[in-house]
């Protein structure tokens, strides 16, 4: 099957969708992106890149960043670890919801997709430097994506810790009920960062051909995270990866995803490919409108679902 031609067609046949969502503003700094904009890449299990529309464009990948800072989790403090302090069932509120945090007995959140989760746990990861956790953090994309140059976007960095009300509010709560480790407004800080890192849809691609791959990173070589993170965070991808939109896109792509409001997602398909997207208009969820249909269309194509 001629890639190129696959990847092409879909992002042609998603551009009209474009126009039914809306960029992201409760960011402001994601307000300033082209809703119009679309990509799309691919990385195999040999490491060999394709990819369409605007590959180049860098963006914050958001809440993608979710599942680097919990597979850094995992291989470091092991599954017991993470699930003392996080659920793994889905949830069907909003990714940034409070009110279910108070009425579970234990005030665990339901998963670490969701943002109480993901704050709880980079706030478990060990640092001996005030930004020791996010360097890992940033370390391990790097090893995920294949690029070492990754960085994060300070603009957008400042952006969110200025508008991030609802994510101190679940910070201090998470600390009041001893889920959250260390001081909230230090944890916060990393969890901006780290959302704030900027990739383009090509080093997504790699990212889930690694996930893909049992950990290994098909275009270095190198044995980045073990073979049950990678089970794990797929699993939960499964059925987490896309806010109250993760039942939707299982069934109508039917293989493990993750997305941000900053436009991206990113797929794996477990041994055959790692498969992104970029389209920063987004539905009433906060998942792409045209990411999605791209990921519908060549799962259709290629027939890639795992379920």
């Amino acid at each position: 099957m001629n890639m190129e031609k696959v990847l092409s067609s879909a992002i042609s046949r998603a551009g009209e969708i474009t126009r039914t969502g809306e960029v992201a503003s409760y960011i402001p700094e994601l307000a300033k992106f082209d809703g119009g904009s679309l990509a799309v890449a691919y990385c195999d299990m040999e490491g060999n890149l394709v990819s369409a529309g605007d590959m180049e464009m860098l963006f914050s990948i958001q809440s993608i960043s979710k599942i680097i800072s919990l597979a850094l989790a995992l291989e470091t403090l092991g599954l017991e670890c993470v699930l003392s302090k996080v659920g793994n069932m889905p949830t069907s509120d909003p990714f940034n919801s409070i009110f279910r945090l108070e009425l579970s007995s234990s005030h665990k959140p339901l998963n670490p997709l969701i943002n109480a989760g993901a704050i709880a746990v980079i706030s478990m990861l060990s640092h001996e430097t005030p930004s020791g956790r996010f360097d890992k953090v940033i370390e391990l994309t790097g090893k995920l994506t294949g690029r070492v140059d990754i960085d994060y976007n300070r603009n957008i960095y400042l952006s969110e810790k200025k508008s991030g009300q609802r994510n101190r509010a679940l910070a201090f709560f998470l600390s009041s009920v001893d889920v959250l480790e260390g001081d909230p407004s230090a944890v916060l800080d990393d969890y901006f960062k780290q959302c704030s890192i900027e990739c383009t849809t090509i080093d997504l691609a790699v990212m889930g051909a690694t996930l893909a791959a049992g950990g290994v990173n098909p275009v270095s070589g190198e044995q980045v995270l073990s073979e049950s993170t990678c089970a794990f965070v797929r699993s939960l991808m499964m059925i987490c990866g896309l806010y109250e939109g993760s039942g939707d896109f299982a069934i109508r792509v039917g293989f493990p995803g993750k997305s941000g409001v900053g436009g991206g997602i990113v797929g794996a398909v477990p041994d055959k490919m790692g498969i992104a997207t970029y389209g920063p208009s987004l539905d009433q969820f906060g998942n792409s409108v045209g990411g999605t249909a791209i990921m519908e269309d060549i799962s259709r194509q290629m027939q890639l679902r795992v379920l």
